[in-house]
């Protein structure tokens, strides 16, 4: 499996990433919080570390570390708006449970 980027996901990235003027892909992980025990960590990675997993969506390259690929292999991200709010959209297959805020998961 794979982590992958809707193409509305990957013109963000790009767009922000040519604003930024610095920057190699997206990196995502996972940390334990919340009241169901995962949230997912997103940032804009400036070089790839050692061990990272590497994938490439839509010209979009995301890096994710070996302990977090576990909960996240599979995962669409996305980039949505609805209404007046905008922002990424993960849409995880392993997902078990998910808390009533929508900060955090379990698998």
């Amino acid at each position: 499996m794979a982590i992958t980027l809707t193409e509305q996901a990957a013109k963000h990235v790009q767009n922000y990433l040519a604003k930024r003027g610095k920057g190699v892909g997206l990196r995502l992980a996972v940390r334990t919080t919340g009241c169901s025990g995962l949230a997912y960590v997103l940032e804009f990675a400036d070089e790839a570390t050692a061990g990272d997993a590497t994938f490439e969506s839509h010209g979009v390259k995301v890096f994710v570390d070996p302990k977090s690929l576990v909960y996240i292999d599979g995962t669409e991200l996305d980039y949505a708006r609805e209404g007046l709010n905008e922002g990424f959209k993960f849409n995880n297959p392993n997902v078990k449970d998910a808390c009533g805020c929508g900060e955090s998961f379990n698998v």
